[in-house]
């Protein structure tokens, strides 16, 4: 209470100047109308992970909070998702804990067993960690799961083509492997003591994410997303080294990318 009243003494009426709240709320306005454009409802055969997320906020309530930590998603998050209410937003960002989601999802709806949790994972995350919808369903304890199966890691497959890379291994129909197995997330969902569906658009999504909102155990809804396409715009430059020397013309050309790059840090430093 002493810090707080000292700092509303330091401050008093002191305001930011008019014309930088003037141009914070324009790029505000500006950055939602891009926003809009890559959440909106598409007919996409596989929607993205930001149509996925429009579809979530549009069928959603302000006290709803969102529960994620790795992959692509908290980068779409970060830059798409409007909190509706404080506390609404919990995100692992900083370390990209796989298998964070589902346990982490479970003691936010402890701390806010009033509000619904709901958990955005992507398949890769889920099959990392998962046991915790059976805790929860234990617990009586409800949670929403909704997951984006890409069919592998979509967004290091991305990573590895943009350092010029070929796609080895990340997305299962590049896997040297001759048999990986197409899992059935509904069905494990489901063996986990989970209600469980699948949906095939994003109209269907807004469907079910509705109905799970009215149910009362832990509900699983599981949706096909394009593991290639995500927010282009936006975000922040990410340092991933490239490879000086390779055979890959491919490689080179996001090493000079990489280099370039470089230097205009330097200068903005």
């Amino acid at each position: 209470m002493a810090l707080r009243a000292a700092s509303a003494w330091a401050w008093g009426d002191w305001k930011a100047p008019q014309a930088h709240a003037e141009a914070a709320r324009k790029a505000k306005a500006d950055w939602e109308t891009t926003a809009a454009r890559y959440t909106a409802a598409t007919n996409a055969e596989l929607p993205s992970d930001a149509e996925v997320l429009g579809a979530l906020m549009r069928a959603g309530e302000k006290s709803d909070i969102v529960v994620c930590a790795a992959g692509g998603l908290p980068g779409e998050l970060h830059k798409l998702w409007r909190a509706g209410g404080p506390l609404g937003y919990h995100v692992e960002y900083g370390y990209s804990c796989m298998g964070y989601e589902i346990a982490g999802g479970l003691g936010v709806k402890m701390a806010q067993p009033e509000r619904e949790v709901v958990v955005v994972i992507g398949d890769g995350s889920y099959l990392m960690m998962n046991s915790e919808i059976a805790t929860a369903v234990m617990l009586g304890v409800k949670l929403i799961l909704v997951i984006n199966d890409n069919r592998g890691f979509g967004c290091i497959n991305r990573l590895q083509k943009a350092t010029g890379g070929a796609p080895f291994n990340n997305l299962l129909r590049d896997a040297r492997q001759q048999r990986m197995p197409e899992v059935d997330f509904v069905a494990h969902a489901a063996s986990l003591g989970a209600e469980a569906v699948k949906v095939a658009s994003i109209g269907e999504l807004e469907a079910a994410f509705k109905a799970a909102k009215a149910a009362r155990t832990t509900q699983a809804i599981v949706i096909d997303t394009d593991p290639i396409r995500s927010t282009d715009a936006g975000g922040a430059w990410w340092e991933v080294a490239v490879p000086e020397v390779s055979t890959r013309a491919e490689v080179a050309s996001a090493r000079e990318s990489y280099e370039q790059a470089l230097k205009s840090q330097r200068l903005g430093d």
